[in-house]
């Protein structure tokens, strides 16, 4: 191989590995399972299965003396869509449920809760959540303040008064009005998907070569280490966008997940990640022998590090500053950064050219270590 590369560059030499290497792909079950069942479980995984959004919360109803006020609220928080609601007389009826788990909070009104209300005076409602789940229990005490202050306003209004408030607020969220969950865990979760299939379909391309010894039959040809790397690269490549293709029709036409940017940017920008994926595997399967463990270093170097330190699922500022740090090396989290950016908000340029700049720049590295890596000859 060391002796083509003063001759320069072959496109003969190139669409022959190119050829050889999409047969390969295409004849390898394994490959295609990668590139497309995968992509599509992870999809569905994050579409449907993971969700932070709270739309059935079960609580708890404590009424300790009925009337018309506690049953007018009672039926105010039963009819909305995020409460389950189960009531009884007695907070102890409770206790068992949400020390199991069975409830997420418990909403008691004390027996002097129409007379105060009568009066004017703050109203006896006391809210017990379970600290366990920090984001249900914030989500909890949320909801139950929403719910509370309709309800008085709609009392206020059957009873031709003006309800008082000491806040009049009118929230409004900018590019995902809907606060739906699915609207940032999808486009995380295609990064993950491109990652994965260019990191360890890519980290199996030279070590499958090595336990079939088919490397020392391509070591023997006047093959250069560019044209090595391109005619493994390639065909992965290809495959990426079409599963690239795969995620963007699920995303617009399955989770009605909104494309606010434009098509091409979105292209354009995965293929850039796509090459840095793909020279991380590369890089990796210079390095392993064998397929097991070529795939156990791409998990560690790039889906488990994409999947902590992107910023999709935790939240990154949030984090100990070594951590903070070490996300800054982590070239899915400015791909989450930047796809999020085109789906819910549009072609940014402030967000994107940044996001770019850094991910080229890990691909120039990383192709230059892959080129000094590869292997000239057999060991």
């Amino acid at each position: 191989m060391s002796a083509s590369t003063s001759k320069g560059l072959s496109l003969r030499r190139i669409r022959a590995l190119v050829i050889k290497e999409s047969l390969q792909v295409l004849r390898d079950p394994s490959s295609l399972v990668v590139g497309f069942l995968l992509p599509a479980l992870l999809l569905l995984l994050f579409g449907f299965g993971i969700s932070f959004d709270a739309t059935r919360v079960s609580v708890g109803l404590v009424i300790e003396k009925p009337s018309p006020e506690t049953a007018w609220f009672a039926t105010s928080l039963s009819n909305t869509p995020f409460f389950n609601v189960r009531q009884a007389s007695d907070g102890l009826a409770f206790v068992d449920d949400l020390a199991a788990g069975r409830l997420n909070g418990l909403v008691k009104l004390s027996g002097d809760f129409a007379e105060r209300l009568a009066r004017g005076d703050t109203a006896g409602i006391q809210l017990i959540t379970d600290g366990s789940d920090p984001n249900t229990a914030s989500l909890l005490s949320g909801y139950v303040q929403g719910a509370w202050s309709s309800w008085l306003q709609q009392r206020a209004l059957t009873k031709g008064d003006v309800a008082k408030t000491t806040i009049d607020m009118n929230p409004r969220y900018w590019y995902n009005p809907e606060l739906e969950s699915r609207r940032f865990l999808v486009p995380g979760s295609i990064a993950l998907i491109q990652m994965m299939i260019g990191s360890l379909l890519t980290a199996l391309v030279v070590s499958r070569e090595w336990e079939r010894g088919t490397i020392e039959a391509l070591l023997a040809t006047p093959v250069g280490t560019v044209e090595f790397i391109i005619g493994k690269l390639v065909p992965n490549f290809a495959l990426g966008l079409c599963a690239m293709a795969v995620c963007i029709l699920a995303a617009l036409f399955v989770f009605q997940i909104p494309l606010r940017g434009s098509l091409l940017a979105l292209i354009g920008f995965t293929s850039i990640f796509l090459i840095v994926a793909l020279s991380i595997g590369l890089l990796i399967s210079t390095v392993a022998r064998t397929q097991f463990i070529a795939s156990q270093m791409a998990l560690l170097v790039a889906f488990m590090p994409g999947l902590y330190f992107s910023g999709f699922l935790f939240e990154v500022a949030s984090m100990p500053a070594p951590l903070r740090a070490f996300s800054a090396i982590v070239p899915a989290s400015y791909y989450v950064r930047g796809l999020q950016t085109i789906f819910l908000v549009g072609d940014l340029p402030s967000v994107l050219v940044p996001c770019t700049a850094i991910l080229v720049f890990m691909s120039v590295v990383l192709f230059t270590l892959t080129g000094f890596n590869t292997r000239q000859r057999l060991d």
